[in-house]
């Protein structure tokens, strides 16, 4: 598989990655605050390195620091939106 074709993601050639324009990118490349983002399907590109992203996960903004292993997937892969299921001790045991 060529490298190019993990970083669309099945998406055809002639569109290149969905991602989306935020406005405060280049605030928080100054500053280094997160970027609230409720776009989930954004796909994560090379100059999203070292950014910190708030993802909703669909009840509250989960934080995201974007690493290089990150790149070419989707932002939302990476804020959890069920919570692991645990069993409850009983009392009378």
């Amino acid at each position: 598989m060529l490298p190019t074709a993990v970083v669309q993601g099945g998406r055809s050639a002639w569109k290149g990655p969905f991602f989306v324009a935020f406005p405060n990118f280049r605030q928080a490349l100054e500053n280094n605050i997160p970027i609230e983002t409720k776009a989930r399907s954004c796909t994560i590109l090379p100059n999203f390195i070292g950014l910190r992203f708030m993802v909703h996960n669909g009840k509250d903004y989960i934080p995201v620091t974007v690493t290089q292993d990150m790149v070419g997937h989707k932002l939302g892969e990476f804020a959890m939106t069920r919570k692991r299921f645990t069993y409850k001790a009983t009392k009378n045991k």
